[in-house]
């Protein structure tokens, strides 16, 4: 078998499809690269195909065409090698709960064929790493949701890997705890050098740990760049506008008018519509503002909330969708709401 060539990227997926039974197209032609050292968000709604990508790098899906490359190993070639260099976390918890924290270390260290000596060195280093030396001799099934995630993050470098995949390992977390997380997942890369891969639909998230972002929306990469790089794309502030005209709900026609009054004032960049509330982007919010109230009162309209927010990646999202992300994981959570509730009546 031909030997690997030396890899410029840690990660190199190029025009990568998956296609399920039935022509479910779950990954249309997604391409990115991960450097070396880089933390790299993958970010998108839930069934946008950021799993489905991420078990074809981690060999656990085969693509229907299209290339995934780890550390210049193809991932259908050279399926076992890539599995020995990377770590992998999935989204639910692959410990015992019935051993301890070292107990599951342990255990991972001898799957990876790890001597005896070598094992004991990386337990005691990654319980320190992670601040579960003084919780090592308890059971998991004591553990919080959180140190059982550190504990899944221990248990995904017990080898050294110089790879770390992690899909959405802060989900079901509260935010405080998804914080702590995101803060051990950045030390990995600081103090190991390791460089990481992670899905999210945690906009916050992606936004404040990574150094890079794709965003994902239907198996296809919509847009990728830093985060600044992402918020630039929004030209200056948003402005949120409700409106009501005597008294009643905004209609069509009132947002079609004020769409046409707004749009020829030379301080207004862009204006996009989300469930009847109009999003304005100007370029200094706090002079803009006022000028957009003294529009609306001069033509009888009445704003019945305003507000200024500065560009976020929701913005982006919008921009390139025509919906905001925290729209679309409403509605699939409400959907996954009663499906459960469906199967608990059953």
């Amino acid at each position: 078998m031909d030997e690997p060539e030396r890899a410029n990227d840690s990660i190199a997926v190029k025009d990568l499809v998956k296609v399920y039974k039935g022509g479910v197209r779950a990954v249309d032609g997604v391409s990115f690269e991960v450097k070396a050292g880089e933390l790299f968000a993958f970010l998108g709604p839930n069934g946008a195909g950021k799993s489905t990508t991420i078990k074809i790098i981690t060999t656990l899906l085969k693509p229907t065409s299209g290339t995934a490359e780890v550390l210049g190993m193809d991932v259908k070639i050279h399926s076992a090698r890539v599995r020995s260099s990377i770590g992998y976390a999935a989204q639910e918890v692959g410990i015992d709960e019935n051993a301890t924290g070292r107990e599951n270390l342990v255990l991972y260290g001898h799957f990876y064929r790890l001597d005896g000596k070598t094992i004991r060195r990386r337990s005691d280093e990654l319980l320190e790493l992670m601040d579960l030396t003084e919780e090592s001799g308890r059971q998991v099934a004591t553990y919080s949701g959180g140190m059982r995630k550190r504990l899944d993050l221990a248990i995904s470098i017990i080898h050294q890997p110089q790879v770390l995949i992690l899909d959405e390992p802060t989900v079901g977390l509260d935010p405080q705890t998804r914080g702590h997380i995101g803060d051990y997942i950045r030390n990995l890369v600081q103090e190991l050098g390791i460089t990481v891969l992670f899905t999210t639909h945690y906009m916050d998230e992606a936004d404040k740990l990574s150094d890079r972002i794709a965003i994902i929306d239907h198996g296809r990469i919509i847009t990728s760049g830093t985060p600044q790089e992402l918020k630039d794309e929004i030209s200056g502030d948003v402005v949120s506008l409700t409106l009501t005209t005597d008294g009643a709900s905004t209609s069509d026609g009132v947002l079609d008018s004020s769409r046409e009054m707004l749009r020829h004032q030379p301080f207004v960049r862009e204006i996009q519509e989300i469930d009847g509330d109009l999003n304005v982007y100007v370029e200094k919010g706090e002079t803009d503002l006022p000028r957009i109230l003294r529009v609306m009162d001069g033509n009888g309209l009445t704003v019945q909330t305003i507000s200024l927010s500065r560009p976020t990646l929701d913005d982006v999202f919008l921009k390139y969708t025509g919906r905001t992300m925290r729209d679309e994981e409403g509605q699939r959570t409400t959907w996954a709401r009663m499906q459960r509730d469906v199967r608990r009546r059953k």
